[in-house]
């Protein structure tokens, strides 16, 4: 709704913004069923679809946090050069990129999971279908789709976007190193503090989650919940009171409505009155 707000920064935030909630309810709507009707139940082509639409957003997320480190790369290493190296072209292409790979990764586990046929339980230890509770529950040869799960999920989603994101940080930090005036500095931080916030607190839940030992999986459900719940409330609430342009915006709103509301209020005050004036004119 505000123009200032146009640049790639905020292109990529409002990427992120549509990732967090359609994360949320794909998970957490399921609790609010069991919560309202007490129908715990879920049918096994609704727990796949389920599996498959978290998995493919939570892999989008790292993507898109690694675009997001390479825009502020862009803004604080070559300043003068921004809107020319993030262009729309660029920014729409990095986004493409991270909606569609993320999608067509986890499809070589989806089929190797739908082949399983042979389950220990029917119960899924967790609040949603999740991939790891699927394996756990599975009389199947899971060596597979353990390796896969590592080769794809671990190294090429999780720690390909971080080591991006390392190097993008490490030219900023090198870059903010070289600048002379603490005012330059502070400036130059505060750009990217907001993104490296979100950063640290996303692989820090997640390497908790997926790391810690098999048999704290409570622990796993408790960290599952903070990823799916928690997490998407604070990204906003990180980048918004965290964020002058942010504040700056949402003022210059609340003015124009307000302004918007006081002209309306006038035009109708001004339309009574003439109206009252014509009925004592007649009368």
């Amino acid at each position: 709704m505000d123009s200032q707000l146009h640049t790639p920064m905020y292109f990529f935030l409002s990427n992120l913004s549509i990732l967090d909630i359609s994360s949320s309810t794909v998970t957490l709507h399921r609790i609010l069923i069991i919560f309202v009707t007490g129908n715990s139940k879920i049918y096994f082509t609704d727990c796949m679809a389920q599996l498959y639409i978290f998995s493919w957003l939570s892999g989008n997320e790292l993507l898109l946090l690694t675009a997001m480190s390479y825009d502020r790369y862009a803004a604080i290493c070559n300043p003068l050069h921004y809107l020319t190296v993030m262009n729309c072209s660029v920014c729409a292409g990095l986004a493409i990129f991270c909606w569609s790979f993320s999608f067509l990764q986890i499809l070589p586990s989806m089929v190797i999971l739908l082949q399983f046929s042979c389950y220990t339980s029917n119960i899924i230890n967790h609040f949603f279908c999740d991939i790891m509770p699927l394996i756990s529950l599975s009389c199947s040869d899971t060596s597979i789709l353990e390796l896969l799960i590592f080769t794809e999920g671990v190294l090429l989603c999780a720690f390909t976007p971080f080591l991006l994101t390392s190097i993008s940080y490490g030219f900023i930090i090198a870059t903010i190193m070289r600048i002379k005036s603490n005012t330059g500095r502070s400036k130059a931080f505060y750009t990217c503090s907001s993104h490296i916030t979100v950063v640290t607190l996303h692989y820090m839940i997640l390497v908790c989650q997926y790391f810690t030992p098999s048999g704290t999986l409570k622990f796993g459900n408790l960290l599952s919940l903070v990823n799916t719940a928690v997490v998407p409330m604070l990204n906003p609430l990180i980048y918004s009171l965290n964020n002058r342009d942010v504040k700056s915006a949402l003022k210059r709103q609340v003015n124009l409505r307000m302004a918007c509301f006081t002209c309306m209020e006038n035009s109708l005050d001004r339309m009574l009155s003439n109206k009252l004036q014509a009925f004592y004119l007649l009368n």
